[in-house]
């Protein structure tokens, strides 16, 4: 391996660096407060490409690769983390489905609007009764005519109340489950019987919201159906190879918070004094950092190296995904709580950034596959 960044990605994460300081930074209270990003950023995002990182040039992507899709979602989530979860759908769970198995119409469709940003896309797996066991879906797919009509409800659907275009996961058979029984559809906002129910009220993640898709004889034309109609009841391959590249890019965004709240923990401890010294010189607080940095460290080289077995070989990485998606996720929640403990009281109020950290963070081991899906993978894959 390489471990030289090449110099076009360099030039990237520095334009995704300077967005962040000068202009998601200043506004990353306001947003957290008012639960909402400003169009004024959202457009500045589309001039930067940053909604096309993961999607070829040929449909108006950036083409970045995994790597560097990761180094700029590590900078992006360096700030408020709602940032990154507004152009993440479109780089990866939202639009992968359609680059990986779409027909070349559906990519010719779909692609370059989601690449520009004048489109947003969501991923509509999960349900109330299948969050980690998601061949257990009851949203059903019954083809009637040149229409399949969808039945069903979708919750914890990011960016589902702003998404023009949903991939969406139904069951053409319940008997057959993930084995040829569950289809991937493309579904517009605009198609009859699709309708946006509640938004989640969260623990963290303002400015993202979260919600239910309801699905109501919602009609899909036959031509919807990912990868067209040799595709019917393959829908699980598809949303599993989406996932595989989606807690990658996961692990990026934990690994960029932790190293923030790092930098956060050094600048603070510093500077506050007690006992008459900065907290800096006491070993307790030193043993903390260097635990941070140490982790930081470690989590860094997994990653760059999955994302780089993912480019260069074009190997699956189904082990090494979800290897990063548990340690770097587990790994930020705990630099998140050595980050409050340095602070002290500091750290449990608003008025420093680490408290929106914490609980913003605490999602990371659970969605897009919780940390214990994670370990029963790996031992999957490593007992085969």
């Amino acid at each position: 391996m390489d471990f030289d960044i090449p110099e076009n990605l360099r030039m990237m994460v520095d334009t995704v660096a300077k967005f962040v300081k000068q202009d998601l930074e200043p506004i990353s209270q306001q947003v957290e407060d008012e639960d909402h990003i400003p169009e004024d950023v959202v457009q500045k995002m589309r001039e930067l490409g940053l909604f096309g990182l993961s999607i070829p040039e040929e449909y108006g992507g950036l083409e970045l690769g995994t790597l560097g899709e990761c180094l700029c979602y590590e900078e992006l989530s360096k700030t408020n983390a709602c940032f990154r979860s507004r152009i993440g759908t479109n780089n990866g769970i939202g639009s992968q489905g359609i680059l990986l198995d779409g027909t070349p119409q559906q990519k010719e469709r779909y692609l370059p609007n989601l690449a520009s940003g004048q489109w947003t896309a969501c991923f509509a797996l999960t349900e109330p009764e299948a969050g980690s066991d998601a061949a257990n879906i009851q949203t059903t797919a019954e083809l009637k005519g040149d229409h399949w009509v969808l039945n069903g409800r979708k919750h914890f659907i990011t960016n589902g109340d702003i998404a023009d275009v949903a991939t969406v996961f139904a069951a053409n058979d319940r008997q057959k489950k993930a084995r040829g029984g569950i289809t991937a559809f493309i579904v517009e906002k605009t198609f009859p019987g699709f309708y946006v129910g509640t938004i989640e009220r969260k623990m963290g993640l303002r400015g993202s919201h979260t919600c239910e898709l309801i699905f109501d004889d919602c009609r899909v034309p036959r031509e919807n159906v990912i990868g067209g109609e040799a595709n019917v009841g393959q829908g699980f391959k598809t949303a599993m190879k989406t996932l595989d590249k989606g807690r990658l890019t996961m692990g990026a965004s934990a690994l960029g918070s932790a190293q923030k709240l790092l930098d956060l923990s050094i600048a603070y401890a510093k500077q506050r004094v007690q006992f008459g010294q900065p907290i800096a010189n006491f070993q307790a607080i030193q043993i903390k950092l260097a635990d941070m940095a140490t982790h930081i460290y470690a989590a860094r080289q997994m990653l760059y190296h999955a994302a780089w077995l993912r480019d260069k070989r074009g190997a699956a990485v189904v082990k090494e995904a979800s290897m990063v998606k548990l340690f770097c996720t587990e790994m930020a929640n705990r630099a998140a709580d050595m980050a409050v403990q340095i602070h002290g009281g500091m750290g449990y109020v608003r008025d420093f950034p680490v408290e929106r950290f914490y609980r913003d963070l605490r999602l990371t081991t659970i969605y897009e596959g919780t940390s214990e899906i994670q370990r029963t993978v790996i031992a999957r894959e490593i007992l085969k």
